[in-house]
């Protein structure tokens, strides 16, 4: 896939979630907390539990805060957590799909719909854009992990499906059935993963100008600002001269 390297794989910059660690960690403890509730609270045991493990060590999450969350989903003050997915349309035409988890839907709804229609984009129907993307297993390595060839040929070993390699890391897809077991098989030959999750990875991408690339992220910031949102996927790409303009 072609554009900047820090928009591969469809994720909003990582520079953009360092400036908003508090927020984060906050993000990534619900996730703990809804994880843990919703299975065991043994990671070993809890595929979705211990995915959410590996994505708060990878952002430095203490352990002390990461244990808690797990506790709090057994103790009787745990909120209750729905998990919704809203689908819109931004600047250029490029679609988002929007990941929360809430306890109130309506607030949320509210919240993301403004979000959408300030920073010139559309909330869309359920299915309006997911059509265009497939649902898979991503699991993510730093470029330390090894060179390029040495990941693909452990990611084949492990039943991975695809690989994309830059000098940002390494993004390994799977089905979503596979997603644990080859994170298994890649964790012994590689080490622990930055991230294994589902996510959403589109079929064609939409190349974007200045003054759209910059709107666009102007919303993609406002969504993930929301304490609700967990996650924005989109199908848009943005050249280096692009972001380079844009600072």
């Amino acid at each position: 896939m072609a554009g900047h390297s820090k928009f591969k794989n469809i994720m909003h910059r990582k520079g953009a979630q360092d400036k908003k660690r508090s927020a984060m960690f906050s993000k990534l403890s619900r996730e703990l907390t809804v994880a843990a509730k919703m299975g065991t609270p043994d990671p070993e045991m809890n595929p979705r539990l211990r995915a959410a493990v590996a994505a708060a060590k990878a952002q430095s999450m203490p352990k002390d805060n990461i244990q808690r969350a797990i506790d709090k989903a057994s103790g009787g003050d745990a909120e209750n957590y729905e998990e919704l997915r809203y689908e819109g349309f931004g600047p250029g035409g490029t679609a988002l799909i929007v990941e929360a988890l809430t306890d109130n839907r309506n607030r949320t709804a509210t919240n993301v719909r403004t979000i959408f229609s300030k920073n010139g984009g559309n909330l869309g129907a359920s299915g309006s854009v997911s059509h265009g993307f497939d649902r898979l297993g991503q699991i993510a390595y730093p470029a330390s992990a090894g060179s390029a060839d040495e990941v693909l040929e452990a990611a084949i070993e492990a039943g991975a499906d695809d690989v994309e390699s830059d000098e940002d890391g390494h993004q390994i897809w799977t089905s979503i059935d596979s997603l644990h077991p080859v994170a298994r098989a890649l964790e012994a030959a590689l080490g622990e993963a930055e991230s294994v999750k589902l996510a959403w990875r589109p079929t064609t991408s939409v190349e974007l100008g200045g003054d759209e690339a910059g709107q666009l992220l102007k919303l993609i910031d406002a969504l993930e600002d929301d304490d609700d949102v967990q996650t924005v996927w989109g199908n848009y790409e943005v050249s280096d001269e692009v972001m380079e303009r844009l600072g």
